[in-house]
């Protein structure tokens, strides 16, 4: 880094300023310029040129982009013209080019392939982020200008986007402690930076327990129920851990493992839960209940000092939802006929298990959390006469992308999809396509991440590396990461169908990434609010088992015959099956993040006391149902750790509008060009440009109603609210 940006780096985060070097300082210059970070990728809509970046790359660009942008924000702040929309605010949106590069990156990075270097970087860098975020939002000249450009907005000529612009600053730095008075701002500063430490070291142990919680099977005998391809991928997984002659059973970051639906041995399925749940509470290295003890308790001071009752309140300001009353009322209203449900379920369950011990000469046994995904298999095949087993032959992963979601998409919008070899992967797993609009021009590049592994944080995500603006020009560059289980070498990939319906979900968001139309880059893609968010891709899911998309893709994958329309009837039968379940291990954690987050400090509890907290909130709030836990426990529930902190019931909240518009497209004749482009253009296209449910009542003409979700969900309106 040179030493002008070295020396702005300093003053803006405290630290001593660097001896000057004239050597030192040609070294870095060329240094920098070989460093891929240090300009726009050369390569087709600015792709990141992964085949040159060097995890030694990351710190140098950090640095040296902190740096530019705070002199840049500098520049603005203290700018002797009086404050105008181009001089101020357009200036920031053209700040910080090189550490957004750079950080895209590398975060990107640290979710689907992280290592050693980038966990320490993590580790190193997490504070300074804060401090620099902190630098340039408490800047009370920098807020000085925009205020004025507040205060005066309605005179300033600027269209609908950028009068927005104005306000969404304005806010921001307000919720950032703008007008916090210096003493305050101090603090601040402190609690965020401690918290960007906990939150990084959180996700890093919750990473690292997942990967040492596996299970170890000694005689293959106790797989049994496993097809021969995941036993051959236990046994692989064996190998990797230089455990050669024996089965590993690998964990996913949530409480239900997949290896539960099919493994007969009843012991195995126990222990297999009983690990998974054990996560991050059991003591050692990885341990998190002091983590989350501390977390809870700098987020109450925060709340706190910036005037609000308790996080949530603070968190939920900026949301659709707005209130935690708002929230408590529509989940409240939920889970009293999930519980129902659930216990519906389980009374067949118990049946089926009752049965089957009587037939075998055995005492029976009452239902446990580890039986529910083996026995509701059963369960479902007795009512649909069908299981997973039947489905998977035709659920291929390169046909339900490109013959399924791709089809779709382009059915709905006209879109067309070409795969390319030669563009650069951080990963051999990933593959890459460019995507065309129905002119024939190119929209995007979409990048698809698929396997689940050991470098690779848990669940399914969507992500941009680099985003759409029309100030900038640019054009999205948008990723897909799945978690899907990496069969043998030379097996084919063969999906369930929550993989199924998980696959077109993500692709959703890609969507939203990729009909971006804005102009500022503040607003592009999926920058909507949490609650917000999870629309889109929720609606994306629809066309899974739309008839004429299933039928194109659902072909087996060795004949290419076409599943039978009797087994396609059943998959659609049986959509609403354990309902019960998913509604209420999903509420159980949405609930559970909504009381870690509207309590105060003096209600947080000492490390020894989160899981009796953590049991005492679902209980106290009607959700508790031992044989259905939540979908995430609190010491490994990455999401309310990180961005969705108060904010975990948005996909429920989301849901509600995706059940709308589910039916505002049955209603206006299904899958179209014609819906299609009437969603793209009054929803998908507009980013954060406009207020979030005028966009949903711009494409529905209505306000949301609850009606359509309780029907998809299965909950009958009698229940709900008892």
């Amino acid at each position: 880094m040179n030493t002008r940006l070295a020396l702005a780096l300093a003053v803006s985060l405290g630290l001593a300023a660097p001896a000057y070097s004239p050597a030192a300082d040609a070294a870095t210059q060329a240094a920098e310029q070989a460093n891929p970070f240090f300009a726009e990728s050369p390569l087709p809509l600015h792709y990141p040129q992964f085949d040159k970046i060097k995890d030694s790359d990351f710190a140098p660009a950090f640095d040296a982009g902190m740096a530019q942008q705070i002199e840049e924000v500098e520049a603005i702040a203290n700018n002797p013209a009086a404050p105008t929309f181009e001089n101020t605010l357009v200036a920031l949106e053209n700040s910080g080019a090189v550490l957004d590069r750079a950080t895209t990156v590398f975060f990107s990075l640290s979710g689907a392939d992280t290592n050693d270097a980038r966990k320490q970087l993590q580790a190193d860098y997490s504070a300074k982020f804060a401090a620099h975020r902190d630098a340039i939002s408490l800047n009370g000249k920098l807020f000085e200008r925009i205020k004025a450009l507040y205060d005066k907005r309605d005179t300033l000529g600027l269209d609908a986007e950028g009068l927005r612009l104005v306000e969404k600053y304005h806010d921001n730095f307000v919720r950032a402690g703008a007008e916090l008075p210096d003493a305050d701002k101090a603090k601040l500063k402190e609690i965020n930076a401690e918290l960007a430490n906990l939150g990084t070291k959180f996700s890093q142990n919750v990473l690292a327990e997942v990967n040492a919680a596996y299970i170890v099977v000694d005689d293959v005998k106790e797989l049994d129920g496993l097809s021969a391809e995941q036993v051959a991928a236990a046994a692989e997984a064996a190998k990797a851990r230089k455990l050669d002659g024996k089965y590993v059973i690998a964990l996913l970051n949530t409480t239900g493992q997949p290896a539960l639906s099919n493994l007969t041995n009843r012991e195995l399925r126990r222990r297999i839960f009983e690990a998974s749940v054990a996560r991050g509470s059991k003591g050692g290295e990885y341990d998190n209940t002091a983590l989350v003890s501390r977390i809870m308790t700098l987020r109450a001071e925060k709340a706190a000092l910036m005037g609000f009752a308790n996080y949530a309140a603070y968190s939920l300001g900026n949301q659709t939802a707005k209130t935690p009353e708002a929230v408590n009322a529509m989940l409240g209203q939920l889970a009293p006929a999930a519980v129902a449900n659930a216990r519906r379920e389980a009374a067949d369950l118990q049946a089926m298990i009752d049965a089957e011990q009587k037939a075998a000469g055995q005492p029976t046994f009452e239902l446990q959390p580890w039986d529910w995904a083996y026995y509701s298999e059963k369960v479902r095949q007795a009512k649909y006469d069908f299981d997973e087993s039947q489905l998977k032959p035709y659920f291929e992963l390169k046909n339900v992308l490109e013959n399924g979601v791709f089809f779709a998409a382009g059915k709905e919008y006209g879109l067309s999809f070409k795969q390319r070899t030669d563009l650069p992967v951080y990963h051999d797993d990933v593959s890459v396509y460019d995507v065309f609009d129905a002119d024939g021009s190119q929209l995007a590049i979409f990048i698809f991440d698929p396997y689940a592994r050991q470098s690779k944080r848990g669940g399914a995500w969507m992500n941009s590396y680099v985003s759409q603006s029309a100030l900038t020009g640019n054009k999205p560059v948008v990723a897909n990461h799945l978690n899907i289980p990496k069969p043998p070498a030379g097996k084919p990939t063969l999906l369930t169908w929550d993989e199924v319906t998980t696959t077109f979900h993500e692709f959703g968001h890609a969507l939203h990434g990729m009909f971006s139309n804005v102009k500022y880059p503040y607003f592009s893609g999926t920058a909507v609010p949490r609650d917000f968010v999870e629309f889109p891709s929720q609606v994306n899911e629809m066309w899974a088992d739309e008839p004429s998309i299933l039928a194109n893709y659902a072909t087996h994958y060795q004949s290419g015959a076409a599943m039978p329309q009797a087994l396609l009837d059943k998959v659609v039968a049986a959509a609403k099956f354990n309902q019960g379940f998913a509604t209420t291990e999903y509420l159980g954690a949405a609930m559970l993040d909504q009381r870690w987050h509207q309590i105060g400090v003096e209600q947080v509890p000492a490390p020894k006391d989160v899981l009796a907290f953590e049991h005492e909130a679902l209980v106290k709030d009607g959700i508790f149902y031992a044989p259905v836990p939540p979908r995430y426990r609190t010491t490994y529930f990455s999401h309310i750790m990180g961005g969705y902190s108060a904010g975990y019931y948005a996909y429920i909240w989301s849901e509600v509008l995706d059940a709308n518009t589910q039916k505002w497209f049955r209603d206006h004749g299904g899958l179209s060009r014609a819906n299609g482009d009437h969603f793209r253009k009054t929803l998908l296209s507009r980013g954060g440009s406009v207020d979030a449910m005028e966009l949903f009542r711009n494409f529905a003409g209505h306000e949301p109603q609850i009606e359509p979700l309780l029907e998809k969900r299965g909950l009958t309106e009698a229940e709900v609210g008892k």
